[in-house]
């Protein structure tokens, strides 16, 4: 059986070389791993040696890899993956999965939905990434995302539409009281409007009142975030625009009252996307399905405030 294997060359130098291949950094692969610069240096020549050729290109600033190194990457990949999984199936941990979420996501309605998740699924290990950024799942280790666009997302990625992005306009009772309804024009003039990263403002305002309503730029407050914006409209300080599935918490506690009759569709909407194989089937496939199931009660459900 060992003669079938054949000479390995050092697994530890094999290792780092995936790293490395990944960041193209030896600096960036040393954090990753936890080790000095230099040992993982002193690594890929020890691995280059022992294979008789080169890995990688120096030159004074940048890391490039060779063609035979990128030949080998790849293999090297799958077999990293087998080992981990064999190793996993050995000794049976809490599996560890990571979701890619953007910031908004996470906070307005993934995590108020967390402890129903853990203890459906006490197995998994849900870690989550919320960033704006669009995560690979590769080299980002991520298992599963919720993207906002439309598909297809790449090849060999299964999306499944989780919600569409319906825009509504909100906010707080106690702002409505002092300024009055914002539907009517004069009184919309006394209002702030909080914008987020995507700008829907003049697009709603068009729709809803069949022109764009003249607001001064001191009456604009920008931000990066929907959930800021959000949060701002909660405290009273002007009107915020989100997806409709965003908002039913804020609504049904009173925070935050939908406004106008408009439900804006903007073209793209939110699906969970995974690899359609993914290195932990069951897993992923549990996460998938318990985001589906937890959208599918908020489209046959009744939304809350719809009668404001």
């Amino acid at each position: 059986m060992a003669d079938r294997i054949g000479k390995l060359p050092s697994l530890n130098g094999v290792r780092v070389f995936e790293v490395v291949a990944r960041h193209l950094n030896f600096r960036l692969a040393a954090e990753e791993l936890g080790v000095t610069q230099g040992a993982v240096a002193q690594q890929i020549r020890g691995l280059e040696a022992e294979l008789g050729l080169k890995l990688f290109e120096r030159h004074p600033r940048t890391l490039a890899i060779t063609e035979a190194g990128r030949s080998y990457v790849g293999s090297v990949r799958r077999a990293l993956e087998l080992i981990s999984e064999a190793t996993e199936t050995l000794r049976p941990e809490p599996q560890h999965l990571t979701i890619s979420v953007t910031p908004t996501f996470a906070s307005k309605w993934l995590i108020p939905r967390l402890p129903d998740f853990t203890a459906a699924h006490p197995h998994i290990d849900l870690r989550i990434l919320a960033s704006d950024r669009i995560s690979n799942f590769q080299t980002d280790a991520v298992d599963l995302a919720v993207r906002y666009g439309r598909p297809p997302f790449g090849p060999g990625l299964q999306a499944d539409l989780l919600f569409e992005q319906v825009i509504v306009a909100l906010g707080s009772p106690l702002l409505i009281e002092k300024l009055g309804r914002p539907e009517v024009s004069e009184n919309l003039a006394g209002y702030a409007l909080l914008h987020d990263a995507h700008n829907f403002w003049p697009r709603f305002l068009e729709q809803a009142m069949g022109k764009a309503a003249p607001v001064s730029a001191s009456k604009n407050i920008r931000f990066n975030q929907t959930a800021l914006a959000l949060e701002a409209a909660r405290g009273g300080q002007g009107l915020a625009l989100a997806s409709e599935f965003l908002i039913g918490d804020d609504v049904a506690g009173g925070h935050l009252v939908r406004l106008f009759e408009t439900r804006m569709r903007v073209g793209a909407d939110f699906y969970v996307v995974a690899p359609r194989k993914p290195r932990h089937a069951a897993s992923v496939e549990a996460v998938r399905g318990w985001l589906l199931k937890e959208s599918a009660k908020h489209r046959t459900g009744a939304v809350p405030g719809d009668g404001q």
